[in-house]
Protein backbone atom coordinates (compact mmCIF):
# COMPACT_ATOMS: atom_id res chain seq x y z
CA UNK A 1 0.00 0.00 0.00
CA UNK A 2 2.79 2.64 1.29
CA UNK A 3 4.60 1.63 -2.73
CA UNK A 4 1.31 2.59 -4.30
CA UNK A 5 0.50 5.93 -2.81
CA UNK A 6 4.25 6.93 -3.30
CA UNK A 7 3.97 6.06 -6.68
CA UNK A 8 0.63 7.81 -7.50
CA UNK A 9 0.03 10.63 -4.91
CA UNK A 10 2.39 12.93 -6.41
CA UNK A 11 0.61 12.88 -9.96
CA UNK A 12 -2.43 13.05 -8.06
CA UNK A 13 -1.40 16.09 -6.34
CA UNK A 14 -0.28 17.36 -9.42
CA UNK A 15 -3.18 16.70 -11.45
CA UNK A 16 -5.88 18.28 -8.64
CA UNK A 17 -3.20 21.03 -8.58
CA UNK A 18 -3.89 21.92 -12.93
CA UNK A 19 -7.15 21.01 -12.89
CA UNK A 20 -8.62 23.81 -10.17
CA UNK A 21 -6.26 26.44 -11.87
CA UNK A 22 -7.88 25.32 -15.89
CA UNK A 23 -11.43 24.48 -14.18
CA UNK A 24 -11.77 28.04 -12.81
CA UNK A 25 -12.21 29.17 -16.70
CA UNK A 26 -14.53 26.55 -18.25
CA UNK A 27 -17.50 28.44 -19.26
CA UNK A 28 -20.39 27.69 -16.80
CA UNK A 29 -23.26 29.46 -18.81
CA UNK A 30 -25.80 27.92 -20.35
CA UNK A 31 -25.54 24.58 -22.29
CA UNK A 32 -26.27 25.21 -26.56
CA UNK A 33 -27.43 22.02 -27.81
CA UNK A 34 -24.91 18.89 -28.99
CA UNK A 35 -24.70 19.71 -32.71
CA UNK A 36 -23.91 23.88 -31.52
CA UNK A 37 -21.90 23.26 -28.87
CA UNK A 38 -18.67 25.07 -28.49
CA UNK A 39 -15.68 23.21 -28.79
CA UNK A 40 -13.62 22.97 -25.26
CA UNK A 41 -10.08 24.20 -25.71
CA UNK A 42 -7.30 21.72 -25.75
CA UNK A 43 -5.71 22.66 -22.38
CA UNK A 44 -9.25 22.00 -20.18
CA UNK A 45 -9.44 18.94 -22.07
CA UNK A 46 -5.37 18.09 -21.26
CA UNK A 47 -6.20 18.91 -17.67
CA UNK A 48 -8.83 17.05 -16.93
CA UNK A 49 -7.44 13.93 -19.18
CA UNK A 50 -4.41 14.20 -16.76
CA UNK A 51 -7.14 13.68 -13.40
CA UNK A 52 -8.86 11.49 -15.14
CA UNK A 53 -5.82 9.31 -16.20
CA UNK A 54 -4.22 10.17 -12.10
CA UNK A 55 -7.63 8.10 -10.61
CA UNK A 56 -7.83 5.41 -12.85
CA UNK A 57 -3.94 4.72 -12.47
CA UNK A 58 -4.26 4.52 -8.84
CA UNK A 59 -7.75 2.75 -8.90
CA UNK A 60 -6.92 -0.27 -11.32
CA UNK A 61 -3.70 -0.71 -10.33
CA UNK A 62 -2.24 -4.27 -9.96
CA UNK A 63 -1.49 -3.29 -6.20
CA UNK A 64 -5.46 -2.46 -5.95
CA UNK A 65 -5.95 -6.35 -6.68
CA UNK A 66 -9.17 -5.94 -8.18
CA UNK A 67 -10.92 -3.51 -5.38
CA UNK A 68 -12.81 -7.05 -4.80
CA UNK A 69 -16.64 -6.00 -3.14
CA UNK A 70 -16.56 -6.18 0.99
CA UNK A 71 -12.43 -6.37 0.54
CA UNK A 72 -9.58 -4.70 2.33
CA UNK A 73 -9.05 -3.03 -1.14
CA UNK A 74 -12.57 -1.72 -2.16
CA UNK A 75 -12.08 -0.23 1.81
CA UNK A 76 -8.55 1.75 0.24
CA UNK A 77 -10.66 2.59 -2.66
CA UNK A 78 -13.02 4.38 -0.66
CA UNK A 79 -10.72 5.89 1.35
CA UNK A 80 -9.19 7.34 -1.61
CA UNK A 81 -12.24 8.82 -2.75
CA UNK A 82 -13.15 9.83 0.59
CA UNK A 83 -9.42 11.86 1.13
CA UNK A 84 -10.34 13.18 -2.70
CA UNK A 85 -13.97 14.35 -1.68
CA UNK A 86 -12.37 16.06 1.99
CA UNK A 87 -9.54 17.72 0.06
CA UNK A 88 -12.33 19.91 -2.15
CA UNK A 89 -13.73 21.33 1.20
CA UNK A 90 -17.43 19.33 0.72
CA UNK A 91 -19.65 18.24 3.47
CA UNK A 92 -19.12 14.82 5.08
CA UNK A 93 -22.26 12.71 3.77
CA UNK A 94 -20.90 9.56 5.87
CA UNK A 95 -21.34 7.89 9.35
CA UNK A 96 -20.31 10.11 12.22
CA UNK A 97 -19.81 13.03 9.98
CA UNK A 98 -17.02 11.67 7.96
CA UNK A 99 -16.81 11.48 4.37
CA UNK A 100 -17.09 6.79 4.80
CA UNK A 101 -20.53 4.91 5.14
CA UNK A 102 -19.75 1.24 6.29
CA UNK A 103 -22.46 -1.04 6.35
CA UNK A 104 -22.21 -4.95 7.33
CA UNK A 105 -23.14 -7.23 4.44
CA UNK A 106 -24.78 -10.72 5.29
CA UNK A 107 -22.49 -13.49 7.04
CA UNK A 108 -22.35 -16.16 5.81
CA UNK A 109 -23.19 -14.68 2.18
CA UNK A 110 -26.34 -16.19 0.47
CA UNK A 111 -25.37 -19.84 -0.71
CA UNK A 112 -25.73 -18.62 -4.11
CA UNK A 113 -23.58 -15.51 -4.39
CA UNK A 114 -20.74 -17.87 -1.43
CA UNK A 115 -20.74 -19.97 -4.70
CA UNK A 116 -20.41 -17.69 -7.41
CA UNK A 117 -17.21 -16.37 -5.34
CA UNK A 118 -15.76 -19.20 -4.24
CA UNK A 119 -14.05 -18.61 -7.87
CA UNK A 120 -11.99 -15.76 -6.50
CA UNK A 121 -9.42 -15.61 -3.63
CA UNK A 122 -10.96 -16.69 -0.01
CA UNK A 123 -10.88 -13.68 1.90
CA UNK A 124 -13.25 -11.87 4.61
CA UNK A 125 -16.08 -10.51 3.35
CA UNK A 126 -18.16 -9.36 6.61
CA UNK A 127 -18.62 -5.46 5.52
CA UNK A 128 -19.10 -2.47 2.64
CA UNK A 129 -17.56 0.77 2.40
CA UNK A 130 -19.13 3.59 0.55
CA UNK A 131 -17.63 7.11 -0.26
CA UNK A 132 -20.42 10.00 0.50
CA UNK A 133 -19.98 13.46 0.42
CA UNK A 134 -22.29 16.90 0.03
CA UNK A 135 -21.84 19.82 -2.03
CA UNK A 136 -24.53 22.21 -0.18
CA UNK A 137 -26.94 24.62 -2.52
CA UNK A 138 -27.70 27.75 -2.02
CA UNK A 139 -31.66 26.78 -2.26
CA UNK A 140 -33.25 27.12 0.92
CA UNK A 141 -35.62 24.13 0.05
CA UNK A 142 -34.00 21.04 0.10
CA UNK A 143 -33.89 19.07 -3.02
CA UNK A 144 -30.84 17.03 -4.57
CA UNK A 145 -29.73 16.06 -7.23
CA UNK A 146 -27.16 12.59 -6.23
CA UNK A 147 -24.25 11.79 -8.99
CA UNK A 148 -23.00 7.93 -8.49
CA UNK A 149 -20.85 5.31 -9.26
CA UNK A 150 -19.52 1.80 -7.91
CA UNK A 151 -15.78 1.47 -6.16
CA UNK A 152 -15.65 -2.39 -6.07
CA UNK A 153 -15.54 -4.52 -8.60
CA UNK A 154 -14.44 -8.88 -8.62
CA UNK A 155 -10.83 -8.98 -6.58
CA UNK A 156 -8.73 -12.20 -7.46
CA UNK A 157 -8.79 -15.21 -8.98
CA UNK A 158 -7.69 -18.27 -7.51
CA UNK A 159 -4.92 -19.59 -9.65
CA UNK A 160 -5.88 -22.05 -12.27
CA UNK A 161 -4.01 -24.80 -12.55
CA UNK A 162 -4.51 -25.51 -15.72
CA UNK A 163 -3.15 -21.78 -16.75
CA UNK A 164 -0.11 -21.26 -14.23
CA UNK A 165 1.08 -17.58 -14.38
CA UNK A 166 -2.18 -16.36 -16.27
CA UNK A 167 -3.37 -13.06 -15.09
CA UNK A 168 -5.36 -13.59 -11.71
CA UNK A 169 -6.37 -9.58 -11.49
CA UNK A 170 -9.34 -8.07 -12.03
CA UNK A 171 -8.46 -4.66 -12.39
CA UNK A 172 -12.13 -2.90 -13.70
CA UNK A 173 -10.90 -0.07 -15.34
CA UNK A 174 -13.67 0.56 -17.38
CA UNK A 175 -16.30 -1.36 -14.60
CA UNK A 176 -16.17 0.35 -12.84
CA UNK A 177 -13.09 2.60 -12.02
CA UNK A 178 -13.73 4.73 -15.37
CA UNK A 179 -17.09 5.83 -13.64
CA UNK A 180 -15.74 6.24 -10.21
CA UNK A 181 -13.19 8.66 -12.00
CA UNK A 182 -15.52 10.52 -13.82
CA UNK A 183 -17.28 11.24 -10.72
CA UNK A 184 -14.20 12.56 -8.61
CA UNK A 185 -13.76 14.78 -11.55
CA UNK A 186 -17.27 16.36 -11.23
CA UNK A 187 -16.67 16.28 -8.20
CA UNK A 188 -13.62 18.86 -8.67
CA UNK A 189 -15.15 20.64 -11.34
CA UNK A 190 -18.58 21.06 -9.18
CA UNK A 191 -16.95 22.10 -6.45
CA UNK A 192 -14.62 25.14 -7.51
CA UNK A 193 -16.89 26.53 -9.73
CA UNK A 194 -20.09 28.73 -9.05
CA UNK A 195 -22.27 27.50 -6.13
CA UNK A 196 -25.34 25.32 -7.49
CA UNK A 197 -29.13 26.07 -6.46
CA UNK A 198 -29.45 22.66 -5.31
CA UNK A 199 -27.54 20.14 -3.42
CA UNK A 200 -25.79 17.47 -4.95
CA UNK A 201 -24.34 14.43 -3.08
CA UNK A 202 -21.50 12.48 -4.52
CA UNK A 203 -21.71 8.76 -4.12
CA UNK A 204 -19.30 6.22 -4.90
CA UNK A 205 -21.06 2.86 -3.86
CA UNK A 206 -19.12 -0.61 -2.26
CA UNK A 207 -20.29 -4.14 -3.33
CA UNK A 208 -22.13 -3.41 -6.15
CA UNK A 209 -20.77 -6.57 -7.96
CA UNK A 210 -21.69 -8.87 -5.43
CA UNK A 211 -25.46 -7.34 -4.98
CA UNK A 212 -25.99 -3.51 -4.15
CA UNK A 213 -25.27 -3.69 -0.57
CA UNK A 214 -23.42 -0.38 -1.03
CA UNK A 215 -26.41 1.52 -2.65
CA UNK A 216 -28.27 -0.45 -0.14
CA UNK A 217 -26.80 1.21 3.31
CA UNK A 218 -27.27 4.98 1.45
CA UNK A 219 -30.79 4.58 0.78
CA UNK A 220 -31.16 3.44 4.89
CA UNK A 221 -29.17 6.35 5.64
CA UNK A 222 -29.32 9.30 3.08
CA UNK A 223 -27.34 11.98 3.65
CA UNK A 224 -30.70 14.57 2.82
CA UNK A 225 -34.45 12.56 3.12
CA UNK A 226 -34.72 9.85 0.01
CA UNK A 227 -37.75 12.77 -1.01
CA UNK A 228 -35.37 15.55 -1.62
CA UNK A 229 -33.17 13.55 -4.43
CA UNK A 230 -34.83 15.19 -7.83
CA UNK A 231 -32.42 12.89 -9.93
CA UNK A 232 -29.55 10.43 -9.81
CA UNK A 233 -26.98 9.79 -12.67
CA UNK A 234 -24.66 6.77 -12.18
CA UNK A 235 -21.79 6.69 -13.98
CA UNK A 236 -20.76 2.97 -15.15
CA UNK A 237 -18.40 1.83 -17.93
CA UNK A 238 -17.34 5.16 -19.74
CA UNK A 239 -13.89 4.21 -20.36
CA UNK A 240 -14.79 2.91 -24.07
CA UNK A 241 -16.47 4.51 -26.70
CA UNK A 242 -19.31 2.70 -27.88
CA UNK A 243 -19.43 1.41 -31.76
CA UNK A 244 -23.49 1.20 -31.62
CA UNK A 245 -24.02 4.75 -31.04
CA UNK A 246 -22.29 7.93 -32.89
CA UNK A 247 -18.48 9.18 -31.87
CA UNK A 248 -18.11 11.19 -28.49
CA UNK A 249 -21.70 9.90 -27.27
CA UNK A 250 -23.36 8.54 -24.20
CA UNK A 251 -26.49 6.57 -23.75
CA UNK A 252 -28.71 6.01 -20.81
CA UNK A 253 -29.93 3.24 -19.05
CA UNK A 254 -34.12 3.35 -19.36
CA UNK A 255 -33.71 6.79 -21.40
CA UNK A 256 -37.96 6.42 -22.43
CA UNK A 257 -38.56 5.61 -18.45
CA UNK A 258 -38.73 9.65 -17.62
CA UNK A 259 -37.81 12.72 -19.09
CA UNK A 260 -34.96 13.30 -17.44
CA UNK A 261 -32.70 11.48 -20.63
CA UNK A 262 -34.54 13.72 -23.26
CA UNK A 263 -34.14 17.05 -20.84
CA UNK A 264 -30.56 17.08 -20.42
CA UNK A 265 -30.11 15.91 -24.38
CA UNK A 266 -31.74 19.50 -24.85
CA UNK A 267 -29.34 21.22 -22.35
CA UNK A 268 -26.62 19.62 -24.60
CA UNK A 269 -25.37 16.55 -23.21
CA UNK A 270 -24.21 13.93 -25.73
CA UNK A 271 -26.96 11.02 -24.50
CA UNK A 272 -29.07 9.03 -26.62
CA UNK A 273 -31.23 5.64 -26.16
CA UNK A 274 -29.40 2.00 -24.75
CA UNK A 275 -28.51 0.80 -28.08
CA UNK A 276 -28.42 -2.44 -26.14
CA UNK A 277 -32.29 -3.35 -24.59
CA UNK A 278 -32.25 -6.89 -23.99
CA UNK A 279 -29.28 -6.39 -21.93
CA UNK A 280 -31.90 -4.67 -19.33
CA UNK A 281 -28.81 -2.54 -18.24
CA UNK A 282 -31.28 -0.15 -16.54
CA UNK A 283 -31.59 -3.17 -14.04
CA UNK A 284 -28.24 -4.17 -13.55
CA UNK A 285 -26.53 -1.24 -11.89
CA UNK A 286 -27.04 1.27 -8.75
CA UNK A 287 -29.77 3.45 -10.14
CA UNK A 288 -32.43 0.58 -9.89
CA UNK A 289 -32.58 0.59 -6.03
CA UNK A 290 -32.63 4.04 -5.89
CA UNK A 291 -35.42 3.85 -9.01
CA UNK A 292 -37.51 1.76 -6.95
CA UNK A 293 -37.73 4.14 -4.27
CA UNK A 294 -38.95 6.66 -6.39
CA UNK A 295 -35.84 8.47 -7.31
CA UNK A 296 -35.48 9.18 -10.62
CA UNK A 297 -32.33 6.64 -11.45
CA UNK A 298 -30.65 5.93 -14.40
CA UNK A 299 -27.09 4.69 -15.77
CA UNK A 300 -24.72 6.91 -18.08
CA UNK A 301 -22.53 4.04 -19.81
CA UNK A 302 -20.71 3.79 -23.35
CA UNK A 303 -20.27 0.17 -22.81
CA UNK A 304 -19.94 -1.68 -26.36
CA UNK A 305 -20.59 -5.07 -24.98
CA UNK A 306 -16.27 -5.48 -25.13
CA UNK A 307 -14.83 -9.30 -24.39
CA UNK A 308 -12.86 -7.52 -21.45
CA UNK A 309 -16.12 -6.81 -18.99
CA UNK A 310 -16.07 -9.09 -16.24
CA UNK A 311 -12.20 -10.19 -17.08
CA UNK A 312 -8.80 -10.00 -16.08
CA UNK A 313 -7.80 -8.00 -19.61
CA UNK A 314 -10.18 -4.86 -18.21
CA UNK A 315 -7.06 -2.75 -17.53
CA UNK A 316 -5.78 0.97 -17.86
CA UNK A 317 -4.06 0.05 -20.82
CA UNK A 318 -7.76 -0.52 -23.00
CA UNK A 319 -8.85 2.53 -21.29
CA UNK A 320 -9.68 5.37 -24.67
CA UNK A 321 -8.98 8.58 -22.53
CA UNK A 322 -9.91 10.98 -25.33
CA UNK A 323 -13.47 9.47 -25.47
CA UNK A 324 -13.74 9.42 -21.86
CA UNK A 325 -12.34 12.86 -20.99
CA UNK A 326 -15.32 14.37 -24.02
CA UNK A 327 -17.29 12.26 -22.26
CA UNK A 328 -17.32 14.02 -18.97
CA UNK A 329 -16.82 17.42 -20.53
CA UNK A 330 -19.85 16.53 -22.30
CA UNK A 331 -22.04 16.66 -18.76
CA UNK A 332 -20.55 19.63 -17.11
CA UNK A 333 -22.71 22.13 -17.99
CA UNK A 334 -26.10 19.77 -18.24
CA UNK A 335 -25.28 18.88 -15.04
CA UNK A 336 -24.50 22.52 -14.03
CA UNK A 337 -27.86 23.09 -15.36
CA UNK A 338 -29.94 20.05 -13.41
CA UNK A 339 -28.01 21.27 -10.49
CA UNK A 340 -29.60 25.09 -10.77
CA UNK A 341 -32.72 25.06 -12.38
CA UNK A 342 -35.92 24.51 -10.90
CA UNK A 343 -37.53 21.95 -13.63
CA UNK A 344 -38.10 18.59 -11.49
CA UNK A 345 -37.75 15.25 -13.77
CA UNK A 346 -40.82 13.23 -13.84
CA UNK A 347 -41.47 9.57 -15.07
CA UNK A 348 -43.09 8.61 -18.20
CA UNK A 349 -45.85 6.53 -17.57
CA UNK A 350 -45.24 2.92 -16.83
CA UNK A 351 -41.26 3.93 -16.28
CA UNK A 352 -41.25 3.72 -12.92
CA UNK A 353 -40.43 0.02 -11.72
CA UNK A 354 -42.11 -1.87 -9.06
CA UNK A 355 -40.35 -1.92 -5.69
CA UNK A 356 -42.10 -5.51 -5.49
CA UNK A 357 -39.87 -6.39 -8.40
CA UNK A 358 -36.99 -8.61 -7.62
CA UNK A 359 -33.85 -6.86 -9.77
CA UNK A 360 -31.35 -8.78 -11.35
CA UNK A 361 -28.65 -6.47 -9.78
CA UNK A 362 -29.50 -7.09 -6.12
CA UNK A 363 -30.89 -10.77 -5.73
CA UNK A 364 -29.80 -12.33 -8.77
CA UNK A 365 -26.18 -11.12 -9.72
CA UNK A 366 -24.62 -12.87 -12.70
CA UNK A 367 -21.42 -14.53 -12.20
CA UNK A 368 -17.98 -13.92 -13.25
CA UNK A 369 -16.87 -16.44 -15.61
CA UNK A 370 -14.28 -18.57 -14.12
CA UNK A 371 -10.61 -17.79 -14.06
CA UNK A 372 -10.20 -20.21 -17.02
CA UNK A 373 -12.23 -18.61 -19.50
CA UNK A 374 -10.53 -15.51 -18.91
CA UNK A 375 -8.16 -14.13 -21.51
CA UNK A 376 -4.65 -12.26 -20.31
Amino acid sequence: MEALLRRHLPVLAAALISCSVVLCFVNPGPASAHSGAAPVSTAEHAQIERELRADLAFLADDDLHGRGSATRDEHIAALFAASQLQALGLEPGGDNHTFIQRSAIPSPLPTRLAQQMSRFEDTPRVETWNAVAVLRGTAPEPEAILLTAHLDHLGIAKPNPDKPGSDLIYNGADDDASGTAAVLTLAHILATGPSPRRTVIFALFGSEEIGGFGDRAFLAHPPLPLAAIVANLEFEMIGRPDPAVPPGTLWLTGFDRSDLGPELARHGAHLVNDPHPKEQFFLRSDNYALATQGIIAHTVSSFGLHKDYHHPSDELATIDFAHMTEAVFSMIKPIRWLASTDWKPSWSPGGRPSAELPSPHTSTPSPPPAPASSPN
